[in-house]
């Protein structure tokens, strides 16, 4: 089995790196369009953080899922989800899943691989530019 998984890493990667950049892309959907429920009900006011980060999600989950610019988004996300679990979960307290931030920290940590790995072959930056620039 293990010789098998070993066989598909670059595949299995890509697949990780799809579904997180389009369940990234769901938060900035939240915040810019109002989907998925919104922010109670509505969208994040122009030009706020929320706003900013809306954009950052979106664009960004957009980038990793395309496979665009791979690492350049993955760093933008890593930087913003830090701030963001510093600003609404560290003050709550030292351990995540009481402070609420286990989702920002899977992020994060999946924004660092990606960052790691960049997009590999199956993606669009290698399609159009038949390399990584990013």
């Amino acid at each position: 089995m293990w010789k098998w998984i070993e066989s598909k890493h670059d595949t299995l990667y890509v697949i990780f790196r799809v579904f997180i950049g389009l369940l990234f892309m769901q938060h900035g959907l939240q915040k810019i369009a109002g989907m998925f429920g919104g922010m109670g009900g509505a969208t994040a006011p122009v030009f706020t953080l929320m706003w900013f980060a809306g954009y950052i999600e979106l664009l960004g989950g957009f980038a990793i899922a395309v496979g665009f610019f791979t690492r350049l988004a993955a760093g933008i996300a890593a930087l913003e989800i830090a701030i963001a679990y510093g600003m609404a979960h560290a003050s709550a307290g030292l351990i995540p899943l009481v402070n609420g931030g286990e989702l920002a920290l899977l992020y994060f940590f999946s924004f660092l691989t990606i960052l790691g790995h960049g997009a590999v072959k199956f993606s669009l930056e290698w399609k159009l530019l038949k390399r990584e620039v990013f």
